[in-house]
């Protein structure tokens, strides 16, 4: 960044020896390496030329760094400078004034993509109750938001149109929770298609009342060419199931198949593509695009997820059309930073969706949506209560919002 004060350069090392602290102009500053996060703190408003230094960025920058800025909204530029006028502000350099639509198009001109957007500070005054009630809630919701002083945002490199191969093999776990689902299982095992150089197929069978468990084990036995393993659930819950499964899998890339085979498993290659490509890093189901086959999903099963996906698309910051989705795609290595996450959200998850979800924001993930046809079933019934359920997830909605939006 540029220099404004050697002594707090001066402090900062002295505070800190285990850091390292350069002292250069943003326009000009090279590194050799490349790094996971690049804070632009109260810059951007000060560059000469925002476009200039963005570009330098890329330089040491890969696909997961996640840049992230801050800056001055364009509505304050009178406020602000009549305060300076009245004595009652510092003097500032002449600055640049954005509105959000400028950066966002600065950051793609410069080869970056938008992964979350929030606004910040709608009052910067110290007023007992009433800044509490501007700066914590009334920020978050519009036609407050687009008054915020200030904008935060979080970026990442736009993926290359151009495939580059990855040096290592691509192993891919299918993972298969089943409770009550005998009746698919034979299916899975013949649909499901081989994804990347190996395809596992991890089940986990949770408590059921029929003969899912006998059934998997037939099932693997009599095919031997598919690389399956079984696994029983001492726990509840699907939540709890994946996260027992995910922890044993073999695959770098994570798949979710619920085995109700309401997404037919030849859709999975669609989920592969936008994460191997880097379109994405959390690839989400979608059933809410196309028609659906009768009965596949009902009445007030489509209304509360139409709910809840307008709730988490405002929580995330990142649109979000189908928060319940089984099908949901991510790397191993990523899943393991939302699992050593996990405490910040608490493990009171029973699906997992939110679970994944959750973390997948807090860690800045690129989410991508991958609309796909929902099947009805075609053995056993659904495992959701939809009043007792949805009661317990608009609780997690709310404790969300506490932890995201009203922090």
């Amino acid at each position: 960044m540029a220099a404004f004060s050697n002594e707090m350069i001066r402090q900062a090392a002295k505070k800190h020896p285990h850091l390292i602290f350069i002292q250069a102009d943003a326009h000009q500053i090279e590194f050799r390496e490349k790094f996971d996060v690049i804070i632009l703190s109260d810059l951007v408003n000060d560059l000469w030329d925002v476009q200039h230094v963005l570009n330098s960025i890329r330089q040491f920058s890969h696909p997961g760094t996640r840049l992230v800025m801050n800056f001055f909204n364009n509505l304050w530029r009178f406020p602000l400078s009549l305060v300076r006028r009245m004595g009652l502000g510092a003097e500032l350099l002449e600055q640049n004034w954005f509105a959000p639509q400028d950066v966002f198009n600065l950051l793609k001109l410069s080869g970056f993509e938008i992964v979350l957007h929030r606004p910040c500070a709608l009052f910067p005054l110290q007023v007992p109750f009433f800044s509490s009630l501007a700066n914590r809630y009334l920020v978050n919701f519009p036609p407050f938001s687009w008054f915020a002083l200030t904008n935060l945002l979080v970026a990442r490199l736009a993926p290359s149109r151009e495939k580059t191969p990855s040096p290592e093999l691509l192993t891919v776990s299918v993972i298969i929770p089943a409770r009550n689902e005998a009746g698919h299982i034979e299916d899975i095992v013949k649909r499901v298609p081989k994804l990347g150089d190996e395809t596992e197929l991890v089940f986990v069978e949770g408590h059921s009342t029929d003969n899912t468990y006998e059934s998997i084990q037939k099932t693997i036995e009599s095919a031997p060419e598919r690389k399956c393993r079984l696994f029983r659930q001492s726990g509840t819950g699907k939540g709890d199931a994946v996260r027992l499964v995910f922890a044993q899998s073999e695959g770098r890339l994570l798949i979710i198949l619920d085995a109700d085979m309401t997404v037919p498993p030849e859709d999975l290659p669609r989920f592969v593509e936008p994460i191997v490509s880097g379109k994405g890093e959390f690839i989400n189901g979608v059933r809410l695009v196309y028609p659906m086959e009768n009965q596949s999903m009902r009445f007030f099963n489509i209304l509360g997820n139409k709910f809840f996906s307008l709730a988490f698309s405002w929580l995330l910051g990142q649109p979000l059309k189908d928060t319940l989705c089984g099908t949901k795609v991510l790397w191993k290595r990523d899943y393991q930073r939302i699992a050593d996450n996990r405490s910040y959200f608490g493990n009171f998850d029973p699906f997992g969706d939110f679970d994944l979800l959750f973390g997948a924001a807090k860690l800045n993930l690129k989410i991508v949506e991958m609309p796909i046809r929902y099947r009805s079933r075609t053995y056993g019934s659904t495992n959701i209560d939809r009043w007792r359920h949805g009661l317990l997830l608009i609780k997690m909605v709310l404790f969300a919002a506490k932890r995201i939006k009203f922090i």
